[in-house]
């Protein structure tokens, strides 16, 4: 399997990512907007934009990003720079609606093994990431102080499926907070030439002392309308304290690579 081209078919799965540059409780993605990531590096020298639109729901709570952009690097063989930001909104069951900048998220993927297509060693890529306070955490706009998230990232295509998983730690100790961890996999599946589908699963410990734990999916897939131009699409919701971790949550994105 070409790693790199495992990244434009694995679809993206709804808009976690943007929705943990505004402090919602749930899992973060180590690659915008996945909530699971592979191991998959951009190509040595080439770009891969996304503009996207994301929507969440929690009880007592709207919020998403609009629009959220996302650009990653190939800047080696190996090695992807990775940047987010976002306009964020969230607006609370009767209250106001706030908008504004968001957080920022920094970061570098390092792929450090490679995948055996014969043989059974999955590649696997280190991803660690730094969220900067940018947004106004006063308006729930951001989270109001540096975090950040070490994943490892596994991946393996067989059978004509590209299998990825892992998960991290996330260093969160804000007021009420506490360090946290994410566990994912998802599974996808070229259609055909040009519509790939999946869905994936993920975990999520608790993120406040006393707090639950979180249990969700999405589903989702992206269409190729031509080598540069990508559209996509998924949707998801909490199957474990989803009320309180995922009620619903959706992302919408052009992809742009070159």
């Amino acid at each position: 399997m070409n790693i790199a081209r495992h990244r434009l078919l694995a679809w993206r799965c709804a808009g976690v990512g943007a929705l943990m540059l505004i402090r919602l409780p749930l899992p973060a993605h180590a690659g915008a907007p996945f909530v699971t990531d592979d191991p998959g590096t951009t190509p040595p020298g080439d770009f891969e934009i996304d503009l996207a639109a994301t929507h969440g729901r929690l009880r007592g709570e709207t919020s998403g990003g609009l629009p959220s952009l996302e650009v990653d690097y190939g800047a080696g063989s190996a090695l992807q720079l990775h940047a987010v930001a976002a306009l964020a909104y969230t607006r609370p069951d009767g209250g106001s609606l706030h908008f504004g900048y968001g957080d920022t998220e920094l970061g570098a993927k390092l792929r450090f093994l490679a995948e055996d297509e014969q043989g059974w060693r999955p590649a696997a890529a280190l991803f660690p990431l730094v969220e900067a306070p940018t947004g106004d955490a006063r308006q729930g706009l951001g989270a109001g102080r540096p975090r950040a998230f070490v994943p490892l990232w596994l991946g393996k295509s067989t059978a004509g499926w590209n299998i990825f998983g892992g998960g991290g730690y996330w260093f969160d100790r804000g007021p009420g907070d506490q360090n946290w961890w994410l566990l994912c996999v998802a599974a996808t599946r070229k259609v055909t030439g040009s519509l790939a589908l999946g869905g994936e699963v993920f975990h999520a410990s608790a993120r406040r002392p006393g707090g639950k734990d979180g249990t969700g999916f999405n589903l989702g897939g992206s269409y190729d309308f031509s080598a540069h131009h990508h559209l996509l699409l998924s949707a998801g919701r909490g199957l474990r304290n989803g009320t309180t971790s995922n009620q619903l949550s959706g992302y919408l994105a052009y992809q742009l690579t070159f």
